[in-house]
């Protein structure tokens, strides 16, 4: 599935799930080494889990974050 995000620097994320596991994910544009990080870390995270911690963090004076829209994007893929 493929993720525009709203309110951050990131243009898009890219989603592969197994079930309702995260195979992988990936963004494009954005701090790369934020992006590059959390993408590593979700690998494997159940969607739950991964939404779980990652919905309502926020980027400085923002009021979402990059780690927020994949959660918004998560909760999606997993509805579809």
């Amino acid at each position: 599935m493929d993720y525009k995000p709203t309110g951050v620097c990131s243009k898009s994320i890219h989603i592969e799930l197994d079930g309702d596991v995260i195979k992988n994910v990936q963004f494009t544009g954005g701090c790369s080494g934020n992006t590059q990080g959390i993408s590593r870390l979700v690998r494997g995270m159940s969607v739950e889990e991964a939404i779980s911690r990652l919905e309502g963090i926020t980027c400085g004076f923002k009021s979402t974050s990059c780690p927020d829209q994949l959660a918004k994007a998560l909760r999606l893929a997993k509805e579809e």
